[in-house]
């Protein structure tokens, strides 16, 4: 059992949260101990803590996520009923690639369960290991990445910025959609924007979501995995000064948008990453998996799609026939795509892909919504 590989959270952990509240999430979430494993028959969501930042080119020494869970765990639930298990830690193999694999398949099991994993970890390239976990389930996967960079692949690059190449380029290719948030112009080369372009990616710029937050609402309702790169926020909110980030998100928005991804229900894995363990970080991230926890219990089930009595459909007529439908629950909106070919079966001949009321009163106008037109390329490609 792939989980033989987990360490339980440490004793002085649980000593900590037993001394708290009756009314903290500590005391209603259940551990893994020296003693006792889980039950995940009734689990909704498990905390996995990763001790691996090789990716990034470190040695382990300085992963210890203690400190991240008493915050976390010190904070008050608000109206939750979701069963909250925490799972202990993935020690780092021998290799960085016993890593990813522990991680792979534990991330495999809980989403097979519809368990939804939430890993705190070191270097970001474990988002590579959580991505392989969709190869299990045969489906086409869509990520999300909150990151200032791209991390294609560079010169003597080190895991941590480059795992997008491998998710692009090695066998099997599940990855339907990439989308990053909040990227920051001069830290991606020219050629490494013109790519993500001519895949027909999603990529928005720090301050475009900066001054709108809402744009990223569609994007996140479509992903399956998100990862956040620590490294958006800013050094003056995030308290990581040993690697200086003078612009990035400030908390509050770092996490509406963990919070925009709870909500989404499409969403079945989350990770936070690239953790500096600065003492004012730990309080940022236990917010930041509050916020998404939160939006997880605000989740509308509304994908997959639901009867149609619960939509109402707009019809546009351009070149091609646009549908979009409006949730009557929700006011959400979603606009049909038809697949040609249906990318080897891993995805339905008519799906449908997020999008905004703008979008709607864009096509009223004769244009063609930018996310439509490239999922349409993708199927051409």
């Amino acid at each position: 059992m792939v989980f033989d590989f987990f360490q339980p959270v440490s004793a002085d952990v649980i000593q900590y949260i037993q001394s708290l509240s009756s009314q903290t999430l500590g005391q209603k979430t259940v551990f893994h101990t020296e003693t006792d494993f889980p039950k995940l028959e009734s689990a909704k969501i498990a905390i996995i803590g990763v001790l691996e930042d090789r990716g990034a080119g470190k040695n382990n020494e300085a992963v210890d996520l203690s400190f991240i869970r008493k915050e976390f765990y010190a904070l008050f639930p608000g109206n939750w009923n979701a069963q909250i298990v925490d799972l202990g830690d993935v020690v780092a193999g021998n290799d960085i690639e016993d890593t990813y694999y522990v991680l792979k398949n534990a991330v495999a099991h809980l989403v097979k369960n519809k368990i939804i994993p939430v890993v705190i970890g070191g270097s970001q390239d474990l988002t590579y290991a959580m991505y392989r976990a969709y190869d299990q389930l045969e489906q086409m996967a869509n990520v999300v990445s909150i990151d200032s960079k791209f991390d294609f692949a560079k010169e003597n690059s080190v895991a941590s910025d480059s795992f997008l190449t491998k998710m692009i380029v090695e066998e099997p290719n599940n990855l339907f959609n990439y989308s990053n948030i909040g990227y920051q112009t001069y830290y991606n080369s020219q050629e490494e924007i013109d790519l993500i372009e001519k895949l027909y990616f999603d990529a928005y710029r720090l301050g475009e979501v900066c001054n709108n937050p809402a744009i990223t609402e569609p994007v996140l309702r479509d992903a399956d995995l998100v990862s956040i790169d620590l490294l958006s926020v800013k050094s003056s909110d995030s308290g990581n000064f040993s690697k200086f980030t003078p612009n990035g998100f400030n908390g509050k928005e770092i996490c509406a948008l963990a919070r925009y991804a709870g909500i989404s229900d499409k969403v079945t894995s989350f990770g936070v990453f690239n953790t500096s363990f600065a003492p004012s970080e730990k309080v940022l991230i236990a917010q930041i998996l509050w916020y998404f926890i939160e939006g997880f219990h605000f989740r509308s089930n509304e994908y997959p799609f639901g009867t149609k009595e619960e939509y109402i459909k707009y019809i546009v007529t351009l070149e091609d026939e646009l549908i979009f439908y409006k949730s009557n629950k929700t006011e959400r909106w979603w606009i049909e795509i038809s697949f040609l070919s249906s990318l080897n079966n891993k995805l339905n001949k008519t799906t449908l892909l997020p999008c905004t009321h703008d979008d709607y009163l864009e096509a009223c106008k004769g244009l063609v919504p930018e996310r439509w037109w490239k999922a349409q390329r993708k199927d051409i490609i």
